[in-house]
């Protein structure tokens, strides 16, 4: 139960940028700030990879519409994350702790991503591209603030991170229609590329 809020937190910051909740976990363990990082996520291969992820991610997810196609693919990759990294934390493999905790990381990083899709989504049909450069650099300091608090302090962390999870949901019920304008935008682009590569005319009846 102790590690349940931690457990809580790693979730829903993976749900954003699961490749910087790894590197700071790594990190942290690494260099000895915390003893709660096993040590799977130390090593050093795995921090390589997660920093050259967390660098395609912090330049793909500031480029409008591009971030959403990345959010689309990672889908499952995020909610993987999350459950993975949570099983990890629990410990004691194959053990009931590690499967429970892998469901909350997994089912919290899933409700994050789609919380974090649906607000790009939104931002998306806006011209301009500076808020899409805002929401990005606004969510990577708020997953290092929130996992670092985490570290030193998990149960108001984790309350931290239930709060921001309730008002992205907020946030994206009250965005909705902005979010149909997106999926009704994206269809049409992926109607007209359909039309263009058939030469621009409909097949014969």
């Amino acid at each position: 139960m102790s590690v349940i809020p931690l457990v809580f937190t790693s979730g829903w910051a993976s749900g954003i940028n699961a490749y910087a909740v790894v590197l700071l976990l790594g990190l942290f363990g690494a260099t000895g700030v915390s003893d709660e990082v096993p040590a799977a996520l130390q090593r050093t291969d795995v921090l390589i990879v997660a920093g050259v992820l967390f660098l395609c991610e912090a330049v793909a997810d500031k480029i409008p519409y591009v971030d959403s196609v990345w959010d689309t693919a990672h889908t499952v990759i995020r909610p993987v994350a999350g459950a993975v990294i949570a099983a990890l934390l629990a410990g004691e493999s194959g053990s009931l702790p590690e499967l429970a905790a892998g469901a909350i990381g997994g089912s919290t990083a899933l409700m994050s991503h789609l919380v974090k899709a649906g607000t790009r989504m939104a931002v998306n049909t806006s011209p301009e591209p500076f808020s899409n450069v805002g929401m990005s650099i606004a969510e990577d300091l708020g997953v290092a603030g929130v996992v670092t608090f985490a570290i030193f302090n998990p149960v108001a962390a984790a309350i931290i991170a239930a709060v921001l999870l309730v008002l992205g949901i907020v946030t994206v019920v009250f965005l909705a229609s902005r979010i149909r304008r997106f999926l009704r935008r994206r269809a049409q682009r992926c109607e007209e590329k359909r039309l263009a590569g058939t030469g621009g005319h409909w097949p014969p009846g």
